[in-house]
């Protein structure tokens, strides 16, 4: 990757949910116990079974959190983007990474050090009621998930997603933010029938697809579409 001008960290820090109401000096204070990274595309930033000293904030680029079944297949579970975190949880439990996380994009991101979270929590009741908070709303996600995986059609899990990027009542055009082949697997599907999908909504015309860029013609009647 090209050398990047350094990163003013106190001032990402404080994009960060859980550090939004610290003051100057606790700021201060992780900002000595947080380091700057940059992955290029396709590098791996950890392997399952590695163990987590701390937690990671994408500042530009994109990651993928995955594992590999027993059958060498890979199961994306989370696609991380700038201004979003991970890694929380794992590194209380004094387990190793139950995923492994690969670089979709050349990535910039900051390294939380567990020592200073461990720190703040031990001292700050209300720090510690933040990262719970934090941490309950990530299981709500995922929950979700499980119940869009297990109750809705392979349809309805394409159109939700198209509808979520877009995020209109208009028409409009999106780009994928990541190939088709890791939508598909994180939206539990198999890349031919994400394509298969994507042909059937172009044929009754409420999509068209040009490579990785989908118009929605008609966002209202798409959500309608296979109800």
């Amino acid at each position: 990757m090209p050398p990047h001008a350094p990163l003013d960290i106190p001032a990402l820090l404080r994009r960060i949910p859980l550090f939004s109401e610290l003051s100057d000096t606790d700021i201060e204070r992780v900002s000595r116990y947080t380091r700057e990274r940059h992955v290029s595309r396709g590098e791996v930033l950890f392997q399952r079974g590695d163990q987590p000293h701390g937690f990671y904030f994408v500042v530009s680029g994109q990651v993928k959190l995955a594992f590999s079944s027993s059958q060498g297949t890979e199961k994306v579970v989370e696609i991380i983007g700038p201004m979003q975190s991970f890694g929380e949880a794992v590194m209380f439990m004094n387990h190793p990474y139950p995923v492994f996380s690969e670089a979709l994009a050349d990535t910039v991101l900051v390294h939380v050090s567990q020592a200073v979270v461990s720190e703040m929590i031990e001292q700050d009741a209300t720090f510690a009621s933040k990262l719970l908070a934090g941490l309950s709303i990530r299981l709500h996600g995922l929950i979700q998930d499980v119940e869009t995986y297990s109750l809705r059609s392979s349809m309805q899990r394409v159109i939700g997603y198209l509808l979520q990027v877009a995020d209109s009542d208009e028409p409009c055009e999106i780009s994928l933010p990541t190939s088709k082949q890791v939508i598909a697997s994180r939206l539990n599907l198999t890349p031919e029938t994400l394509s298969r999908i994507f042909h059937d909504l172009s044929e009754v015309g409420l999509i068209s697809v040009q490579g990785k860029r989908i118009t929605l013609h008609d966002p209202a009647r798409l959500a309608r579409y296979n109800a």
